[in-house]
C-alpha cells in the first residue's frame, strides 16, 4: 500500500486507540483482512487479562492495544488493501484502505431473525438484536426462539426497561453512570439494563450488585464473564455493609424482602443518588405495628389488614421520599393477575427537602401509631 494511504490509515487507527482507552469496558474484538492479489490473510484480537491476544497468520501476538495497532500498521504496508474492524458491544468502526483511498465508517452489529410470535408492540430489548444476552439469561433457545415458558418473563423484563426509560433520560449523559442493584439476586434486570444502556442508548455505565447469598453472587459474576460485560461488579455483602467508592447515580431494589427495601432506599438517599427505583416484596413490618381506631372493625379481617398495611407501607415510603426532595410516583409494574407484589416506587431527585410534606408524614406516623423502618434507618434510630 502506498505511503499516502498508510499515513491516512495510521491517523484513523490512532483515533481507534483513543476510542479503546475511553470505551475499554465495552470492547469486544478487532479483526483485519489483508489482501494482495489472490492472497488473503486474516487476524483477530480479543482482550485477556489486560492484554490483546492477536491471532494472525497462524501465530498469536500478545501486547498492549497500541502495540497491536502498531504491528497492524506495519503489516498493512506489505499488502494492496486492508479492512480493519473495531467491534464494541452493539456497534463498531470499519476502516477500509487501498492504494486509491482510505475510508472510515460506523457499523452496527446485525442481529438475526426470531421465530417466536410476541406482543404487537415495539420492544426495548429486541430479540433479534439481543440474542446473546437472552440466551445467557435462559430466555432464548440456541436456535433463536423465545422459550414458550419464558415469554411472560421476557415481556416483564422489557416492560421494566420501558418504565425506567423516563428516569434514564433524566440522568447525566456526560459521564459514566453508576447503578447499584441492592439484593441483586441473579441480576437479570441489571444485565438487561446494561445491554440497553450500552448497546441501544450508547451510554457509559457501570453496575454494582449486592446480595447476601454467595451462590447468586457467583452466578452473576460467571454470567458477566460469559457475556464479557466488563462494566459489572458483584459483592457478597449485606446492604448495610456497603461503602461506595464512587458516586452512585441510581439505586435499584427489586423484590427485596421486608425492610431490605427500606435499607436500599436509605442507601440511595444517603449516597445522594439521582434516582431510586424499588419494587417491594413481602412488607411485614407495618402489619402488626400500626393501629387506627376507625379501621378497627375492618382490620379484623386478615386479608384486608395485609392489603392496607402494604398500601400504607409503600405510600409512606413514597411520601417520605417526597419530603426529602424526590419527585416520586407509585405505579403498577406488572399485572396484579401475575402477582400482588406489583408496585414500583420511582423517585428522581428534584430539589430541596419539603418541610410541609415532612409534617404530613409526621402526622401520619402519629395517627397510625407507627415508626416505619425507613424513618428509623434514615435517622439512625435503633
Amino acid at each position: 500500500m502506498n505511503k499516502n494511504s498508510i499515513n491516512k490509515a495510521n491517523l484513523f487507527l490512532m483515533g481507534i486507540i483513543n476510542r479503546f482507552n475511553d470505551n475499554r469496558d465495552i470492547f469486544k474484538e478487532i479483526n483485519i483482512s489483508l489482501k494482495s492479489g489472490l492472497k488473503e490473510f486474516k487476524g483477530t484480537g480479543t482482550e485477556t487479562d489486560g492484554k490483546i491476544m492477536f491471532n494472525y497468520s497462524g501465530k498469536t501476538k500478545t501486547g498492549a492495544f497500541s502495540e497491536i495497532i502498531s504491528f497492524i500498521i506495519k503489516e498493512m504496508e506489505k499488502y494492496e488493501s486492508a479492512e480493519f474492524n473495531y467491534i464494541e458491544r452493539g456497534s463498531g468502526v470499519r476502516i477500509s484502505a487501498d492504494n486509491r483511498n482510505v475510508t472510515m465508517k460506523n457499523i452496527k452489529i446485525e442481529g438475526f431473525e426470531v421465530n417466536t410470535p410476541l406482543l404487537n408492540r415495539k420492544y426495548y430489548i429486541e430479540a433479534s438484536k439481543a440474542g446473546i444476552l437472552l440466551k445467557a439469561i435462559d430466555i432464548m433457545t440456541k436456535d433463536g426462539k423465545i422459550k414458550n415458558d419464558k415469554i411472560k418473563k421476557y415481556n416483564q423484563m422489557d416492560h421494566y426497561v420501558e418504565l425506567l426509560e423516563g428516569i434514564i433520560d433524566k440522568l447525566p449523559r456526560n459521564r459514566t453512570l453508576n447503578i447499584l442493584d441492592c439484593g441483586c439476586g441473579k441480576s437479570y434486570l441489571s444485565f438487561v439494563l446494561n445491554y440497553y444502556l450500552t448497546e441501544i442508548k450508547n451510554m457509559k455505565c457501570n453496575f454494582i450488585g449486592l446480595d447476601i447469598s454467595p451462590k447468586v453472587i457467583e452466578s452473576s459474576k460467571k454470567m458477566a464473564e460469559n457475556l464479557n460485560y466488563k462494566n459489572m461488579e458483584f459483592y457478597n455483602l449485606d446492604i448495610k455493609e456497603y461503602k461506595p467508592c464512587k458516586n452512585i447515580d441510581m439505586v435499584l431494589s427489586l423484590y427485596a424482602c421486608d425492610a431490605a427495601t427500606d435499607l436500599a432506599i436509605t442507601l440511595g438517599v444517603k449516597v445522594e443518588a439521582e434516582a431510586i427505583v424499588a419494587v417491594p416484596c413481602c412488607d411485614k413490618e407495618m402489619r402488626s405495628s400500626y393501629s387506627y381506631e376507625p379501621f378497627k372493625s375492618i382490620l379484623k379481617h386478615g386479608v384486608l389488614n395485609n392489603r392496607i398495611a402494604d398500601a400504607l407501607t409503600d405510600g409512606m415510603r413514597a411520601l417520605y421520599l417526597e419530603s426529602l426532595g424526590y419527585e416520586t410516583s407509585v405505579i403498577e409494574c406488572i399485572s396484579s393477575v401475575e402477582t400482588s407484589k406489583n408496585i414500583m416506587i420511582r423517585a428522581i431527585k428534584s430539589g430541596e427537602e419539603n418541610e410541609d410534606i415532612k409534617q404530613e408524614y409526621y402526622k401520619l406516623m402519629a395517627v397510625l401509631n407507627v415508626t416505619p423502618a425507613l424513618y428509623k434507618y434514615l435517622n439512625d434510630i435503633d
